[in-house]
């Protein structure tokens, strides 16, 4: 599951006419920067959900295999959204990933894949350490213990992946929601886990984003 709704807002007059997931890094769209990693796991199917900008999206995977879950008349955030388009995804544990980030490093979907325990984790959410994160201000949002659980508060940075079970999303009363809901009612269980990312992440959430995401892709190895 893409995020790919939203309104950037914070990306001021680039997302006026254009939707945040098509703003360009480096000549190559955002939410398909994001593809080069999924397609490299051979997921059974890719759903995006659209709202803002809706008809550029359409337009954007005509024709590919990426299925839409578009949200009218309103925005269902990012747990509203997920649940919304379920039964595009199929059951079971999926995938989720924000649209707004780049990673210089290892596949963050396989990096989840390999340390995924589905006998003891409802979610496992790809972490970035404050010192390889890019763009990001503020002290973190998990804290990681030694067993891979985490809790709130700071430490480590959340990436936007991660490997979410689902079956928590109808016992949810709201429409739109984000998906911190679904965390607490793991968190609750001791059952949200993380991984940490061993790469560099960038957050393009505003223009100053692209340009710190550019220099990070140009960047020479040391």
């Amino acid at each position: 599951m893409l995020f790919a709704a939203g309104f950037g807002t914070r990306m001021g007059a680039l997302t006026q006419s254009t939707p945040k997931p098509l703003i360009p890094v480096e000549g190559r769209a955002l939410i398909d920067r994001t593809l080069d990693h999924v397609y490299a796991i051979s997921p059974d199917r890719i759903v995006a959900n659209t709202h803002y900008h809706h008809d550029q999206m359409a337009a954007h995977f005509d024709g590919s295999d990426v299925c839409l879950s578009h949200e009218s008349p309103d925005i269902l955030e990012t747990g509203g959204g997920l649940r919304a388009a379920l039964p595009l995804l199929g059951r079971g544990p999926v995938f989720t990933s924000n649209t707004d980030a780049i990673w210089r490093g290892p596949n963050p979907f396989k990096i989840a894949l390999s340390a995924w325990r589905p006998a003891e984790m409802d979610a496992l959410l790809v972490c970035v350490p404050q010192k390889s994160a890019l763009g990001h201000k503020g002290q973190g949002d998990f804290t990681l213990a030694p067993d891979g659980r985490i809790t709130r508060g700071p430490g480590v940075i959340y990436g936007g992946v991660q490997i979410l079970k689902t079956d928590g999303l109808q016992n949810i009363q709201e429409d739109a929601f984000s998906l911190n809901l679904l965390w607490n009612q793991m968190l609750a269980k001791g059952r949200l886990f993380g991984v940490p990312y061993p790469g560099q992440w960038c957050d393009v959430g505003s223009p100053d984003g692209i340009t710190s995401a550019e220099q990070m892709l140009s960047a020479s190895d040391v």
